[in-house]
């Protein structure tokens, strides 16, 4: 390939075009335009309160827009039916912020339950399922285990488990290492690369965790003032001049420098 030609973009998965919520009397998206590519990884960041989430609810088809589109696999949530809508999300897995595993079930069942209400597979073939993923996420010796035995980490272990069994082609992480520390928060990413190098799904992460989350991403997509103010790759967001994204990059992150050497600095500090 010559120093002039590029490689063609991933197609999209997801496109919010123009989108408008309102709640009340507070407009939280204002026009929201964003693109999601098939087996990258787009990360949302944003202050708290500005509707980082709420455009993951669009993206679920939980939420409808006031006004705009939302595209998955380019089809209109806001034409299908519920029937309809329920073919698309068995694409979805979601990692919630709290995990959301059910304390009655122990880890071997939440995993399953997915398996067991969405596919007609036999026993056999869903514990074959559910320890695939548990070995994926080092949880296969917690299988008897309920959800008050475990650590905050190894819960967000099983909630990943369980959010990959359908093997989804788009993961949404919502603020996925909330709560850990910093090693804990480590830990999952580790295993969030490596799942997604093994199933190959898109993923959607929103999260705080400024500059560590952008390891991971393919783009960030700022979220402020109700509209996306930019989603670059992660090097050209923490050197974009754009005054909102560069207020952003300095209250979080510091000032950066754009020489090669502060850069490979900055870098090397991120992955220690």
């Amino acid at each position: 390939m010559s120093a002039t030609e590029t490689q063609p973009l991933p197609p999209a998965v997801i496109e919010l075009i123009g989108v408008k919520k309102r709640f009340g009397r507070q407009l939280v998206l204002r026009g929201v335009d964003l693109t999601v590519r098939e087996g990258q990884t787009l990360v949302i960041v944003g202050a708290s309160g500005q509707g980082k989430s709420v455009i993951i609810k669009h993206m679920l088809g939980l939420v409808r827009p006031d006004r705009g589109t939302v595209r998955v696999f380019g089809r209109d949530l806001g034409a299908l039916r519920r029937g309809e809508l329920n073919d698309i999300r068995r694409d979805f897995g979601v990692l919630f912020q709290n995990a959301a595993l059910f304390d009655s079930m122990t880890v071997y069942d939440n995993v399953a339950l997915p398996l067991r209400e969405r596919t007609a597979q036999n026993e056999s073939e869903i514990r074959a399922n559910v320890m695939e993923k548990l070995v994926m996420m080092d949880m296969e010796k917690a299988v008897d285990k309920f959800p008050a035995q475990l650590s905050g980490g190894m819960r967000k272990r099983v909630g990943l488990a369980r959010a990959v069994v359908l093997n989804p082609k788009i993961v949404f992480f919502d603020e996925p290492t909330t709560g850990l520390d910093v090693n804990k928060s480590n830990e999952i990413y580790r295993l969030f690369y490596r799942s997604q190098q093994q199933l190959g799904y898109t993923a959607v992460i929103v999260s705080h965790d400024v500059p560590k989350i952008f390891k991971l991403a393919d783009e960030v997509a700022l979220l402020e003032e109700g509209v996306i103010q930019g989603c670059l790759p992660p090097g050209e967001f923490q050197l974009s001049k754009q005054p909102l994204i560069k207020a952003f990059v300095v209250e979080t992150m510091g000032h950066l420098y754009s020489s090669d050497e502060e850069e490979s600095g900055f870098y090397a500090q991120a992955e220690s």
